[in-house]
């Protein structure tokens, strides 16, 4: 039985996310313990209590959901619950790496800070735009980008599901995009609540910073497979992840892509580990009887190993 742990991105956070981890499991405890300290504020707390508008600040959000999905795979860790594989969609490939000891924590929560303050500052507020496109295949999203484009920038951002795939871009483009995917048959359309246009061209100043982010800190050979989003292959030294994720910054996540090849190489558990329960709706629309677990509490672990007979 081979498992793969998902771990889920920006858009996950909820206040109050991680505490029931942080309160039941020392290993979790510590994860927390160890972002307070790397980062020099209370991320616990911001995580545990909020406000929720400062939690949605990117530059924070990015690291409470790698804190919180981090201290999720600690205390399944405690129980004996290891991953064989792993992927994580956008910001979740480095909660991956860091199960997969690519990253360091500290060294992975500070780079996801500043990965989130370099993506925000990428594009004024308001000049961008993404939206969710229902019920068009991608061949058909990538044509009516094309043609909405004129001289701005709209593009494929994410393949969530082979019906579900986000678009990103100038606002303007975004719309005119929109326009076209209801005259072509798209089934709805839903402008997402960003602060940015991620995983589109417009991201290009923000991966040139993370890269010299990268350039700082040691990036290690992964110890277990982890299918990254920019291409949906395996990385295998340490070199391969940093490009990677360089490269991830302004060019679509194609999540249909990573799970598939995840099935493909024999995952058939998967554990959506952390905040959040999207991945695990989208497995189903990707991997036919694919058998997947959300790991948000203890008692969603519980849940989890009773599932896999190891109560």
């Amino acid at each position: 039985m081979s498992i793969a742990f998902l771990f889920p991105g920006q858009g996950s956070q909820a206040v109050g996310m991680g505490r029931a981890f942080a309160q039941g499991s020392g290993a979790a405890k510590a994860i927390y313990e160890e972002a307070n300290d790397a980062l020099g504020f209370d991320l616990a707390r911001l995580s545990f209590e909020g406000p929720e508008a400062e939690l949605e600040l990117t530059a924070n959000t990015q690291p409470a959901v790698l804190t919180a999905s981090v201290a999720a795979a600690a205390a399944c860790a405690e129980r004996g619950l290891v991953p064989a594989v792993a992927a994580g969609h956008s910001l979740g490939e480095y909660s991956a790496l860091v199960v997969a000891r690519a990253l360091r924590f500290a060294d992975a929560v500070m780079l996801v800070r500043r990965r989130g303050e370099l993506m925000q500052a990428a594009v004024p507020p308001g000049l961008g735009a993404m939206a969710a496109v229902l019920g068009l295949d991608l061949p058909t999203v990538e044509a009516l980008c094309a043609d909405a484009a004129g001289d701005e920038v709209v593009s494929v951002a994410n393949i969530n599901s082979p019906a579900q795939i986000v678009i990103a871009g100038h606002r303007g483009a975004v719309e005119r995009a929109l326009a076209l995917a209801a005259e072509r048959g798209g089934r709805k359309s839903v402008t997402l609540p960003v602060s940015a246009p991620f995983h589109c061209a417009l991201m290009r100043p923000a991966a040139e910073g993370l890269a010299r982010e990268l350039r700082a800190i040691v990036v290690e050979d992964p110890v277990i497979p982890v299918v990254r989003n920019v291409d949906a292959q395996v990385s295998r030294s340490g070199a391969e992840v940093a490009h990677a994720l360089i490269e991830q910054v302004a060019n679509p996540v194609r999540w249909t892509d990573c799970v598939a090849r995840l099935a493909r190489d024999g995952a058939v558990e998967f554990m959506e580990v952390g905040s959040g329960r999207v991945l695990t709706g989208l497995l189903k629309r990707i991997v036919e009887g694919g058998r997947g677990f959300t790991i948000e509490s203890p008692a969603d672990l519980d849940r989890a190993l009773s599932g896999l007979g190891r109560a």
